[in-house]
């Protein structure tokens, strides 16, 4: 079994480098998804990335209870899970509550609006909320998704507890270096999803693994196209999550922390032209509250 690389965040919470990713859809049945996540934990992996929304925490839940039944874990100490408030649940009186459901595999949740119920948010009042998780002992580290360099100026201005992670979009067609050196100055670690451009969903690319430079790079050096883009992640000083339900997959997507990437390769990726692929099309509404996904973005597109 493969040792995974650690990060040590703002919190004191070590993070493994490498996670699973359980964001698909349609959502695959529960059996499906436990049977993968116990895969990946007899793999080596212990990061798990869900979110109510994913509809995913239930399985996830399952695939612990059933590692540690048949001894492939020892505690429930060894992994790290992150879950996610959805949009819906952030109110100041909802982020508890949300969280507790979660905790107890009971928080999926639907995408039941439209972008023209999209209303400010009161950043303040969610975040204290937030700080109360952690002050509980509901969370061991809180964070954030999707925030540009202004909304996390916003948020330092006002937190207590900093965000201890910013969990975004990047892959070599869509790098984020000015958010990453932001992050990077305030002691906010990145994790990147979507390293693979989201392959085999409705919201997804086949944009970075048609990369030419990605293609040029993977023949020179044996690797599949998928781990030059993890690796490239790895090696940007953050961490990453990939979904996969495929035992081989996963084994894959584990075997890149033993090769490098050449300088001159990682030099010819830094000048591939960029462009976002999230692009969040239901929060967007010439009615709403997000005209465009330039607005939405704070003008990071």
């Amino acid at each position: 079994m493969a040792v995974m690389q650690q990060v040590v965040l703002s919190s004191g919470r070590r993070m493994p480098v490498l996670g699973m990713g359980t964001a698909t859809y349609p959502v695959p049945p529960d059996e499906i998804m436990t049977s993968a996540v116990i895969d990946a934990i007899e793999l080596g992996y212990r990061h798990f990335d869900t979110a109510s929304i994913y509809g995913s925490e239930r399985a996830v839940g399952q695939a612990i209870a059933t590692a540690l039944e048949r001894g492939l874990i020892r505690s429930r100490d060894e992994l790290f899970v992150t879950t996610k408030l959805w949009c819906t649940d952030m109110h100041a009186d909802r982020v508890v509550p949300a969280l507790q459901e979660s905790l107890r595999l009971k928080g999926d949740k639907q995408i039941i609006f439209t972008s023209e119920d999209m209303i400010p948010l009161d950043m303040p009042t969610v975040w204290e909320a937030m700080e109360k998780c952690q002050s509980l002992g509901l969370a061991k580290s809180i964070g954030v998704s999707n925030f540009t360099c202004r909304k996390l100026a916003d948020l330092l201005s006002h937190a207590k507890i900093p965000p201890a992670v910013n969990q975004v979009e990047i892959n070599p067609i869509w790098q984020q270096r000015k958010l990453r050196d932001f992050c990077s100055e305030k002691g906010i670690h990145v994790t990147a999803y979507s390293l693979l451009g989201a392959i085999g969903v409705f919201w997804g690319s086949n944009d970075v693994l048609e990369c030419e430079e990605v293609k040029r790079i993977a023949q020179s050096t044996g690797k599949s196209r998928a781990q030059v883009c993890l690796r490239w992640g790895v090696e940007q000083g953050g961490s990453i999550v990939v979904k996969s339900f495929n035992k081989e997959r996963l084994k894959e997507n584990m075997e890149i922390f033993d090769w490098h990437l050449k300088e001159e390769d990682k030099e010819r990726l830094s000048l591939v032209p960029q462009k976002r692929l999230i692009l969040v099309h239901p929060f967007i509404s010439p009615n709403g509250l997000y005209k465009s996904h330039a607005e939405f973005w704070d003008g990071d597109v």
